[in-house]
């Protein structure tokens, strides 16, 4: 089928929206209807052939008064999935009233299997039924969904019975996957939600299945593989991977298999999701994926996999998650939590406004370590991931985590409006635990910003793609691992560095003749005590130097305390204060993890010569992990034309003018 056909039954179905819903239903909940009956009419679709049977199964079991119905039901219907009930959809359009056909409606969606039955109940469709039913729509809702005129059967329809003219098209399940998941890029874009819960483009699904499986194509055997998606969403990039996995093994002349497993935490979607597994016929898929947060409620706790992808959200609070774990300062789940060599506990608990890293770490928490290939990911993250929070924060910890553990390959940035709902920058993280030679203790990053193509209609923000050259480029330059303009290789410890606090000693010069306030003491002797020892100390000591003229006080340190900040001014002329900083001198400053000869060194030769009297404060010492692309690759500005600048300054003269004009005419018209 092509994407004309497509596109037909795309617009058909979202008519039936407007034709129908459109003074019962917001526009904005539209979808409650569409979504499920598109779901209900595809399994309706692909049961006809087999109701008989269904029916003289059913028939033979209740005479023999067998309860467990359902394995020998689907068996007979030839899917995962049957309907025991008398009706097929288009059987329900004779109904004239309207009572009737909300009884056999609701017959017929209760005759579908359990696996069905959750579906339904995620979608939350029978909430539906009475205001469909109460608006008279019902009707005519099903009447559209089994029109002649579209087709979501996986057989041809014919002109005549003759069967030699194809009227419509066969729909597989491919086709059928395509066309939901452009309705729900319409739905989602009319609603204008969340970037983070929307699916990952087709053309970013596929580079991602090609990184984690072509590079290890050749070592694919005749076996059984898993595949792994924690933020899975309708399923897309799970069944992407499946497809490209079974392709580069066709080739190859191997015979593999191919388990899906995934989890997903919005019940519309994951009900989306198990209706696309069962309508590709893998049953067995579907009751695979999990139903909850990934992170507080791991479906896959005991599971490792071989293949993982995920497009988590970003930018998105995962507070209610830390509370369900214990509170964020009290999570102790070994996916988010390392130790370092010494035994130093590693916390890479991300801050709640964005938990995009947890959903990294929990897939390398999943990764095998006793196979050849050992685990594959590719994840997709905003920029946050790479760059943000200082030395020892939770994300800085999980990218030290990972980069010291020598997990990530790449880090391929991609172009700005590559997602439906977000014009922002995203990254591909590629990560495996089981790397080549050449690849051990570095990381590569590609540039890919400027490698797009535009699309003729923008799709939301969506404005450009990867075409299949600009894939197959950007996975030579992966596999060649070459360094050019867009790629440059890094040893693991040239992304690190130390944050340090450095220190510049505090300089006080005395004025011993300032007044020192009475409230200062309690009692009026020590107030005395004091102002003697200062005039006592102002004969001996130089007034350039705290410490000699503390000492000649003969003061206690807590009365010293008490009067430095009336008689003191800073001085940097003045001797330094031993031991004590001058907090508005204090620098942060990152110290590469490879500068020759390390801190000290450094300290030596890039801090010395400008500041002599500064120092280090060890115990502030962290090491982090983060990085900019822009640092890495810088593009020049593109320099505009000449004779277009003037041309525009020009234009916004004559528009000031009229404006002006415009203005002064009004006046006019205004005082006469």
């Amino acid at each position: 089928m092509d994407n004309q056909v497509q596109n037909a039954i795309v617009n058909f179905i979202w008519g039936i929206a407007d034709d129908c819903l459109r003074d019962v239903y917001t526009r904005g909940k539209y979808r409650d209807v569409i979504l499920p009956m598109t779901v209900i009419r595809r399994l309706d679709a692909m049961l006809e052939d087999t109701k008989p049977a269904v029916l003289e199964m059913k028939k033979k079991m209740d005479e023999a008064g067998i309860t467990n119905q359902w394995p020998a039901l689907c068996n007979a219907a030839g899917q995962a999935f049957c309907n025991s009930s008398p009706f097929l959809l288009r059987d329900l359009t004779s109904r004239a009233k309207k009572q009737t056909l909300k009884a056999d409606f609701e017959a017929y969606l209760d005759g579908f299997s359990p696996n069905v039955q959750e579906i339904l109940d995620k979608f939350k469709f029978r909430n539906q039924i009475d205001t469909m039913v109460e608006a008279d729509v019902l009707g005519a809702v099903i009447e559209k969904f089994v029109s002649p005129t579209m087709n979501l059967s996986p057989k041809p329809v014919y002109t005549d019975d003759t069967m030699q003219t194809i009227k419509l098209p066969a729909l597989d399940n491919h086709g059928m996957g395509t066309i939901y998941e452009e309705l729900l890029r319409k739905f989602n874009e009319d609603n204008n939600e969340e970037a983070g819960e929307f699916w990952t483009p087709r053309d970013v699904v596929d580079l991602m299945a090609d990184l984690i499986i072509v590079p290890i194509a050749d070592k694919i055997m005749d076996a059984t593989y898993s595949c792994y998606d924690g933020a899975c969403g309708t399923g897309g990039m799970l069944t992407v991977a499946q497809e490209r996995l079974y392709t580069v093994a066709k080739r190859r002349g191997k015979n593999v298999s191919i388990h899906l497993f995934g989890q997903e935490v919005q019940p519309e979607t994951y009900a989306t999701c198990k209706a696309d597994m069962l309508l590709k016929g893998d049953g067995e898929q579907a009751e695979h994926i999990a139903y909850g947060s990934t992170l507080s409620a791991d479906g896959h706790a005991t599971r490792q996999f071989d293949f993982m992808l995920a497009n988590p959200p970003y930018g998105k609070s995962w507070k209610i998650d830390a509370e369900k774990m214990g509170g964020k300062k009290d999570i102790l789940d070994s996916r988010f939590n390392a130790y370092l060599e010494d035994g130093t506990q590693l916390t890479m608990i991300p801050r709640t406004s964005d938990g995009q890293l947890l959903f990294l770490l929990n897939n390398v928490a999943k990764m095998k370590h006793d196979t050849p290939l050992g685990s594959r990911i590719a994840e997709v993250h905003n920029g946050s991931s790479i760059f943000t929070g200082d030395a020892g924060s939770g994300e800085s910890n999980a990218r030290r985590y990972l980069i010291e553990n020598d997990l990530v390959e790449a880090i391929i940035a991609l172009p700005e409006n590559m997602f439906y709902n977000t014009s922002i920058g995203t990254y591909i993280w590629v990560l495996s635990n089981k790397k080549e030679s050449r690849r051990v203790g570095k990381v590569q990053l590609i540039d890919a910003t400027l490698m797009k193509k535009p699309i003729r209609k923008n799709m939301g923000k969506k404005n450009c793609e990867l075409t299949s050259e600009i894939r197959k480029e950007i996975m030579r330059i992966f596999m060649d691992m070459e360094e050019s303009e867009v790629s440059r290789v890094f040893n693991n410890e040239e992304l690190g560095y130390w944050n340090v606090t450095v220190e510049r000693p505090l300089r006080l010069r005395i004025y011993p003749d300032r007044r020192i306030p009475r409230d200062v003491f309690k009692k009026a002797e020590e107030l005395q005590l004091v102002i003697d020892g200062i005039k006592k100390a102002s004969e001996v000591a130089q007034l350039d130097d705290w410490d000699a003229f503390a000492k000649a006080t003969k003061l206690k340190k807590a009365q010293l305390n008490k009067i430095r900040p009336y008689i003191t001014e800073k001085d940097r002329s003045a001797k330094p204060v031993k031991g004590v900083a001058d907090t508005e001198l204090r620098e942060s400053g990152q110290i590469p993890l490879d500068y020759p000869g390390g801190i000290d060194r450094y300290i030596e030769m890039e801090i010395l010569p400008y500041a002599p009297d500064a120092w280090v404060d060890m115990k502030s010492q962290k090491i982090g992990y983060g990085f900019s692309f822009n640092k890495f690759f810088y593009h020049t500005p593109e320099r505009r034309n000449v004779d277009e600048i003037l041309r525009e300054l020009k234009e916004l003269e004559e528009l000031g003018d009229a404006m002006t004009e415009e203005i002064i005419g009004g006046l006019k018209d205004d005082i006469e």
